[in-house]
């Protein structure tokens, strides 16, 4: 049996055992795994050219492309640490990560790196930009120099071999974006990216048959682990950047993909298309990730894929993904998250860190080889979310640390856990705290709104108000909206959980993950019960 211990020698395996399968898709271009391991050792190479030392940062800010993995990839095997950045974060987002974690080689395009140019002069860790589409012509890119793809290649053609590097040793930064300021880097050691992989194709039944389509972002945690857990069991990833739901559903068929994941905004979308038949036959399973599945969706979902197996998932950036619910489970308790993941400890804890009875409301607590290293460059959030694991014997004198994650769930009498909230998110109204996700719920449940969002915001009164955004579900379905969603709710919820106010919207804004931003909705209606 092959061990891997770094997340780079996956990669490795299969040219070894699979040299010939598809590894890599993107549009009209495949690479063999063989091909894939021989562009990775070349970049690697050009890294250590480039005098990248052993636990040194790169940054990789492009679009999903076989460059972007390449690059990824080869920092890893030359004893660095990738740092993946979203594409459509703004250059001052993308200078703030670049000093947070000290990067030293910045992979992007030379369209891009114009942009940046500005703020990169405020860089001063920075050593090199290299541009994968060409040179730009500069020769630098404000005081940072530049050098193109093919000329990293052969700039390390003599260099030395990679520092010797363990399971333990740092991987990764994944910047997340915080409940507020700045967004926090999670550090993932070897040893986390290669248990998530696994964890997580374990957890599907991946195997080499399999074709992914990558649609999440690579530097969200869940759409990196669909390329890692891909490449764990010799399957192939096709990537894709959709720009409308169709897209999605084009390269479904182009590739005949066989698992597909997505956040519950696009899910939403891509319930009300039209599938064709071969794009049905294909999808073994399809699954969730940044947030809960609405019931209303889920539904749709199941009546456009009767054959297809739905995955339900609840995760951590801290910790990758912690609780899967499977088969059946979804149709007889859809409103679950499930059990843990295989070699995931779950527990859900009092505030005094006892556990907490069956149907109790406590926090999640997600211990194992998941759990990350802490937050890059920030001690005080590190010890407020990674804490001992509860219940250890006290002779141990360096415990084990688990995540906290601060999520509002509950546990029932078989073991599966439900989801109430994140603890930022909390709605608190007079004298209570309201689940937004619960109050959401209700507004898919009425029938009336293609998606909603519940938001707490400024009351004189009620400490927090709490305010409905909804995208009505008909095209004209925006008269009378408020009035007669405002009647639904106080049909179905009790008086301290009626929203003060449904706001209609042609769109909600999103994040850069594709999430429901609710921060940015809830801050751009602060004032809209005080006005």
């Amino acid at each position: 049996m092959t061990y891997i211990k770094l997340i780079h020698e996956t990669i490795l395996h299969w040219s070894e055992v699979a040299p010939d399968s598809a590894a890599l898709s993107c549009k009209a271009d495949t690479l063999s795994y063989r091909q894939l391991w021989l562009g990775v050792q070349q970049v690697a190479r050009g890294y250590r050219g480039l005098d990248l030392a052993s636990g040194e940062r790169v940054a990789v800010y492009l679009p999903k492309q076989p460059e972007a993995v390449i690059a990824l990839y080869g920092a890893v095997a030359a004893g660095g640490v990738f740092v993946p950045i979203n594409p459509l974060l703004k250059p001052a987002q993308v200078a703030f990560i670049l000093r947070d974690c000290n990067v030293r080689i910045l992979v992007t395009s030379a369209d891009r790196a114009s942009v940046l140019s500005d703020e990169l002069s405020h860089c001063p860790d920075l050593r090199q930009v290299v541009t994968v589409d060409g040179p730009s012509g500069r020769g630098q890119v404000a005081h940072v120099p530049e050098v193109d793809w093919e000329s990293l290649a052969k700039i390390g053609q003599a260099s030395s071999a990679a520092a010797r590097r363990i399971d333990a040793d740092m991987a990764a930064i994944l910047y997340t974006s915080g409940s507020s300021g700045h967004p926090k880097g999670v550090v993932l050691s070897h040893r986390n990216l290669v248990a998530a992989a696994q964890s997580a194709a374990e957890s599907l039944d991946n195997c080499s048959a399999d074709r992914i389509l990558a649609v999440l972002p690579l530097s969200f945690d869940a759409g990196l682990v669909q390329v890692t857990s891909a490449f764990a069991v010799g399957a192939s990833v096709a990537l894709i950047e959709y720009f409308f739901p169709n897209d999605v559903i084009k390269a479904v068929v182009r590739h005949s993909i066989t698992g597909l994941a997505a956040v519950p905004p696009l899910w939403n979308k891509l319930s009300k298309m039209q599938w064709p038949e071969e794009a049905r036959r294909s999808l073994r399973y399809i699954t969730n990730s940044g947030g809960a599945m609405p019931l209303a969706v889920l539904r749709a979902l199941r009546e456009q894929f009767p054959q297809t197996e739905i995955v339900l998932n609840y995760g951590l950036t801290e910790a990758f993904r912690s609780t899967c619910l499977r088969g059946d489970q979804v149709d007889i308790r859809p409103d679950s998250v499930g059990k843990p993941l295989p070699n995931v400890e779950i527990m859900v804890v009092r505030a005094d860190g006892s556990l907490c009875s069956p149907g109790e409301p406590g926090e999640l607590v997600h211990r194992g080889a998941l759990v990350s290293l802490g937050y890059w460059n920030d001690r005080e959030r590190t010890a407020e979310h990674f804490r001992p694991a509860p219940g250890q014997p006290q002779g141990i004198s360096n415990p084990e640390m688990a995540v906290w994650s601060g999520d509002q769930v509950r546990l029932d009498q078989e073991g599966y856990l439900y989801f109430i909230s994140r603890k930022d998110e909390m709605i608190k109204t007079s004298g209570y705290r309201v689940s937004p996700t619960e109050v959401e719920e209700v507004a898919y449940a009425s029938g009336l709104v293609a998606e909603a969002a519940a938001i707490g915001v400024a009351h004189p009164v009620l400490e927090k108000g709490i305010v409905v955004v909804a995208v009505p579900k008909e095209a004209d379905g925006g008269h009378d909206l408020e009035a007669r969603l405002l009647s639904h709710f106080r049909e179905q919820l009790p008086g301290f959980m009626v929203p003060q106010r449904v706001i209609v919207s042609d769109v909600l804004e999103l994040s850069a993950n594709g999430k429901i931003d609710r921060k940015s909705l809830a801050d751009r209606f602060q004032d809209v019960l005080i006005q």
